[in-house]
């Protein structure tokens, strides 16, 4: 298993990665114009994030996730958001999604000018949340509240 930053040529897989994830976490059914878009956003402007690939040996992507950035000016550093996990049906409870984890903390460990890791996961995705609390990660300490337009 690779862990690597995206390239342009894994755009459609990971815009079919994030319709799958959409519906299956929440039974939203995207829309993929918007979708496509927003996944080129990120590849033709680096400040808005970076997506990384799981690929498994025999180069078929299998899992990918988007890091974003949030200041913080109580720490005067960077913090990592990840979004955007989807691990190919066929290829879960391998332990993917821990090594894109230690791959972006490795990532962050390396780097002073970033602070930590942070994700959000929907309350009803207990299994999501069971993966992230065996990771080391914690949930207790903010809750995400939202107002966001449909």
């Amino acid at each position: 298993m690779k862990i690597r930053k995206a390239l342009v040529g894994d755009l459609h897989q990971i815009i079919e990665f994030q319709l799958n994830m959409a519906f299956e976490t929440e039974k939203l059914k995207l829309n993929s114009e918007v979708l496509t878009a927003g996944v080129n956003a990120v590849f033709n402007d680096s400040a808005k994030g970076q997506y990384y690939v799981a690929e498994a040996e025999e180069g078929r992507v299998v899992a990918s996730l988007l890091t974003t950035y949030e200041w913080s000016d109580w720490r005067n550093a960077t913090v990592i958001w990840i979004q955007s996990v989807y691990v190919h049906k066929d290829f879960r409870n391998q332990s993917i999604f821990k090594r894109m984890y230690a791959h972006v903390k490795s990532l962050v460990s390396s780097d002073n000018s970033i602070a930590g890791i942070r994700l959000y996961v929907d309350k009803s995705n207990i299994s999501a949340q069971n993966v992230y609390a065996k990771i080391g990660m914690s949930g207790e300490h903010y809750q995400v509240f939202e107002d966001m337009k449909s």
